[in-house]
């Protein structure tokens, strides 16, 4: 080999957190990892996914909290000024602070080499290595027992008719203006979509939201139309059922012409354009074929649930695999990976209670199956589905938009899934999750402690309603 190749235990493309959790388990156990990075150290979380967007949204929350005070009597709301270019500076910071400290200094800390570079999978799937053209130019060779894709998701951007001419923004590039868009259309209705209009709409944007079907249709119908009435509420236009036909740049505008449930055709018009119609893992250009490596029609990396690829040396984890695309997963499967790769633990993930989270405001939460899930899966089930209006901490912060919803087996009790759309609702799950890790039934979670006005309360009030008429008790009566 000449001098710039190298040999490790562990190679590793991407660098974000699927990445880092295999690279900090792989030299906590001794080995040599060497990590490649074509663009950004510390992947989509940190730079362009949760904490920017979720720093946006605080701020978002903050002026709306301001805006909506006069709900309380003896108050009274208050306008408050957005300098959107500042805004974005401090969420800047923000990021080059945590990337800095949390990703680039750490992998100092650890010790490992992390590449600038652009890898590409060469030789045989029985002898494979990576080929990185540098950043600063030349080339090296990098030899390793174990292989990690780990190189995320990237936006997807649907085959709309003059969508590309017009010009259009996704997650990662809106949250990079420097002037608040007057008005934005947001094309899709997921997390993403839904998380950026109602950020952009409580600082001063006219929002317009375009949903194929309904507003986050892989939850529970109830909480879609809950959804829809809070935005409503909050002036964000929403268009259900509704398909775009075509995309035209007019006068510095943009015009989108949409086909209404009514089979009509319509026109909107804004300043900008948000494609939030999911995420598309990247594996292309990694040449995966030459080595062996399957992928399926999504071009997600095929894997088993150790998670090894169709080449038993080449593994991948985080959103590159289609599984779902929330960062502990990533960082629990790059774990996984190491492990298994590394000392044959031969371990594996039980995902029946990941919680997902969606910060809108009232924020979304699940986990478990849905009702229609339940029912696909043969389960007898019953559901029971609580207003926040009789939940006490909703009733005392003067806003009861919202529910909770229990899917329990039918005959045993045991909980299938429960879904939320309250404030905290992340809190809220993550306790529902426990209380399914350990098999709780309804009956015995209607007969847990619960602190009297936290929304965690409504957990238990909700589990409560299979047997009782929560309705007629006071308020206090756990």
């Amino acid at each position: 080999m000449t001098p710039t190749d190298s040999r490790a235990d562990l190679a590793i493309i991407g660098s974000g957190s699927a990445a880092f959790a295999a690279a900090i388990a792989a030299t906590n156990l001794g080995k040599r990892v060497v990590m490649v990075e074509r663009g950004t150290v510390g992947g989509t979380c940190v730079n362009v996914g949760c904490v920017p967007s979720k720093a946006l949204l605080a701020a978002a929350e903050a002026r709306h909290t301001a805006a909506a005070a006069g709900r309380f009597p003896g108050l009274t709301a208050a306008t408050v000024p957005v300098d959107f270019a500042d805004l974005i500076a401090g969420k800047d910071a923000l990021v080059e602070h945590l990337r800095t400290d949390k990703y680039v200094d750490l992998a100092t800390d650890y010790g490992w080499e992390i590449v600038s570079g652009t890898a590409v999978f060469d030789g045989a799937p029985a002898t494979p290595a990576l080929r990185v053209e540098l950043t600063g130019g030349g080339t090296r060779v990098i030899e390793a027992d174990h292989y990690l894709i780990a190189t995320g998701a990237s936006p997807s951007v649907p085959p709309v008719a003059g969508l590309a001419e017009a010009g259009y923004l996704t997650s990662t590039t809106a949250m990079d203006l420097t002037t608040l868009p007057e008005s934005l259309i947001v094309l899709g209705a997921g997390y993403v979509g839904l998380e950026q209009a109602q950020l952009f709409a409580r600082l001063g944007s006219t929002v317009t939201v375009i949903a194929r079907t309904r507003l986050t249709s892989g939850e529970e119908p109830e909480i879609s139309a809950a959804l829809e009435a809070v935005f409503t509420d909050e002036h964000i236009d929403v268009h259900t059922a509704t398909t775009v036909e075509k995309v035209l740049a007019v006068d510095g505008h943009k015009v989108m012409t949409v086909r209404t449930p009514g089979g009509n055709s319509t026109e909107l018009r804004a300043e900008h354009v948000l494609i939030a119609t999911g995420r598309r893992p990247n594996t292309a250009g990694l040449g995966l074929e030459s080595v062996g490596v399957t992928v399926d029609a999504d071009g997600a990396v095929v894997i088993d649930d150790h998670p090894a690829s169709s080449n038993p040396r080449i593994w991948a984890a985080g959103d590159v695999t289609g599984d779902p695309q929330f960062v502990y997963v990533a960082a629990a499967q790059g774990t996984l990976v190491a492990d298994n790769a590394l000392t044959g633990a031969d371990r594996t993930l039980d995902y029946t209670t990941v919680p997902r989270v969606t910060f809108t405001s009232p924020a979304i939460a699940s986990v478990g199956l849905t009702d229609a899930q339940a029912a696909q899966a043969g389960l007898a089930c019953q559901c029971r589905v609580l207003d926040l209006a009789y939940v006490p901490r909703a009733l005392v912060n003067r806003d009861t938009r919202g529910l909770v919803k229990i899917i329990a087996e039918q005959g045993t009790g045991r909980i299938l899934g429960v879904h939320a759309l309250t404030d905290n609702a992340g809190d809220l799950i993550t306790a529902a999750g426990y209380a399914m890790t350990a098999g709780l039934t309804v009956h015995q979670l209607a007969h847990t402690w619960a602190p009297y006005l936290t929304m965690g309360e409504a957990l238990k009030l909700t589990a409560q309603t299979f047997t009782t008429d929560v309705t007629k008790l006071s308020c206090c009566a756990g």
